[in-house]
């Protein structure tokens, strides 16, 4: 069976990646994030992905567009719920996209962070599916993710500090003790 694998990051798809191998899926990854911001981070991480890729022979569709001014809109009325506008973004494209190009299910190397809001992704993850007609193959890749991170470092992959979004960098600089210059 083949499989759309969308990717936020190299750090968090490695294991994503050899956990559907092994389970003896085609996987073809997928690089669509308008949430990451500012354009250096969006490029780094985009960059590993596809230096990465290229070591593992992993195809990889990307929809490269920096899309600061469509995340924002998305979200401006409501910051404090943005997670779900951006799992939607996301993951509706991702159902769309595997469904255009004849996968037979589609995924995310977000369900990797015990950081994310896991139960909201699935549930975004199944209507997006509906909607497009295509099956999402639900996969909890949190056990992974202390493995996935150290094989991030001793690939000397690039290692984020947030999650990706303008918005969550900010809160990483105001979370208590942190001196903000």
């Amino acid at each position: 069976m083949n499989t759309l694998l969308h990717i936020c990051c190299a750090p968090c798809a490695n294991q994503c990646i050899e956990v559907l191998r092994t389970d003896h899926f085609d996987v073809t990854g997928y690089w669509y994030n308008p949430n990451i911001h500012p354009f250096t981070e969006y490029r780094a991480r985009r960059n590993c992905l596809r230096d990465y890729a290229a070591t593992i022979d992993l195809p990889l569709i990307e929809q490269d567009e920096y899309a600061l001014r469509p995340f924002i809109r998305e979200v401006a009325e409501d910051i404090g719920n943005r997670c779900v506008k951006c799992y939607e973004m996301r993951l509706f494209e991702a159902a769309r996209t595997a469904k255009e190009k004849g996968f037979n299910s589609f995924t995310s190397s977000l369900f990797i962070s015990p950081y994310q809001n896991h139960e909201l992704m699935k549930e975004t993850a199944e209507r997006a599916a509906h909607e497009y007609g295509v099956e999402f193959l639900y996969r909890d890749f949190r056990p992974y993710f202390k493995a996935g991170q150290e094989k991030a470092r001793e690939l000397e992959f690039y290692m984020q500090k947030y999650c990706g979004c303008v918005f969550s960098e900010q809160e990483r600089y105001l979370k208590p003790g942190k001196i903000i210059p």
